[in-house]
């Protein structure tokens, strides 16, 4: 079993905060909650969509409004976030940038509307150097059994 767990979740809808606080309670984590500017999103989910496509082509990712802990004493990070057109959302990928010397484990967790696409294969090639396990996907709907889902995977995760 990992000696030291970080949770860190991007939600832009609340609903991967959600699975997020499942998850905390089911692992007993330390959680981090990234955040950026306000206005930085626009409400409109589709609007949301063109920005982050902006950000993408232009490799201008938003700018975290948290600072880092010091991760030389975590062994594990399980990182959350939403999927964005099958791919890591922004905030997340900025987060990910952030991780270039981080050697442990990363286990991704995401929230979808039921088509993940290549997800768990775009955060992997995100952060080579880490040891990437499989994920977990969520959709809204499967929250209700959030707490049991995520009790599986952790299990066979440890």
């Amino acid at each position: 079993m990992p000696t030291k767990v970080l949770i860190v979740d991007y939600s832009w809808s609340g609903t991967t905060a959600k699975m997020a606080t499942a998850l905390q309670r089911v692992t007993g984590a330390t959680r981090i909650t990234l955040t950026v500017p306000a206005g930085t999103f626009p409400n409109d989910m589709y609007a949301t969509a063109d920005v982050a496509s902006q950000q993408l082509a232009s490799g201008d990712l938003p700018k975290l409004t948290n600072a880092l802990p010091d991760l030389t004493q975590v062994d594990t990070i399980l990182v959350g976030g939403p999927v964005w057109s099958a791919q890591v959302a922004t905030p997340v990928r900025s987060f990910l940038q952030q991780l270039a010397s981080f050697t442990g484990t990363v286990a991704p967790f995401y929230t979808d509307a039921g088509t993940p696409g290549s997800y768990e294969d775009d955060f992997a090639s995100l952060i080579p150097q880490a040891s990437v396990v499989a994920g977990i996907g969520m959709t809204a709907g499967d929250l209700s059994t959030a707490d049991q889902q995520l009790t599986t995977w952790w299990a066979n995760f440890k």
